[in-house]
């Protein structure tokens, strides 16, 4: 419920994820399972984010979405580097966990072996993404899309999940609320997606998660009044 004193577009937007899209083609499904956990989420052109557009959207957190460039690549997409010191909890998702390892001092080479579509992943290590999720020891089914890997991870992360062909299939630096993951938890084929998001979001980024659709749409209206 809208505190008395609050205005529609301050409950509206006082707690927002910040998407940077890569390109991916699933990208649109990371904001539907943002706003259907009730966060607020908008969609933004890697290209067009920079560090003075961060600030002025002021989210509570960045998603780094996936996408079908390399890291490996001559002149990939990158974040910007300026993102790594706004003291943001960051997720990045196959693409996005990528630049993140490589723009943060990691490793990142071409996969002799793809991995498209269904596989597991088996549990390696806890962190505040898998809490009441998942636990070290399970396997989980997830949805894997993706051409490179992790060789060396950046200093100060762990690894949290592995397959057979992707090492780092997950991974977690908790002091400065940096995760990473190699499969796409925004997909159904990925069934504890939807909750890993939830837990970025909701306990990891503190949002309350009271934003609904129904007060967005009263809200452009009044702004188109």
């Amino acid at each position: 419920m809208t505190p008395p004193d609050a205005t529609t577009d301050d409950f509206l937007h006082s707690e927002r994820i910040l998407i940077v899209d890569f390109g991916s083609q699933v990208t649109q499904l990371i904001a539907r399972r943002i706003r259907e956990s009730g966060v607020y989420s908008e969609i933004h052109p890697f290209n067009q984010v920079t560090e003075q557009s961060i600030r002025e959207f002021a989210p509570k957190a960045v998603i780094l979405s996936g996408g079908p460039a390399s890291a490996g690549d001559m002149t990939p997409p990158r974040a910007p580097e300026a993102l790594w010191d706004m003291g943001l909890p960051v997720l990045g998702i196959c693409y996005g966990e990528m630049t993140m390892a490589q723009q943060l001092g990691g490793q990142v080479t071409s996969s002799d072996h793809q991995e498209f579509g269904r596989t597991s992943v088996e549990i390696s290590g806890s962190c505040a993404l898998f809490d009441g999720i998942w636990n070290p020891g399970e396997s989980h089914q997830v949805w894997m899309s993706h051409g490179d890997k992790i060789e060396a991870i950046p200093e100060g992360f762990q690894a949290c999940a592995v397959t057979p062909t992707a090492p780092f299939a997950a991974i977690a630096d908790e002091e400065r609320k940096f995760y990473g993951l190699q499969f796409h938890p925004e997909v159904v084929h990925t069934p504890d997606g939807a909750k890993l998001l939830a837990n970025f979001t909701h306990t990891i980024a503190g949002c309350a998660g009271n934003w609904t659709m129904s007060a967005f749409k009263d809200d452009e209206i009044a702004k188109v009044r």
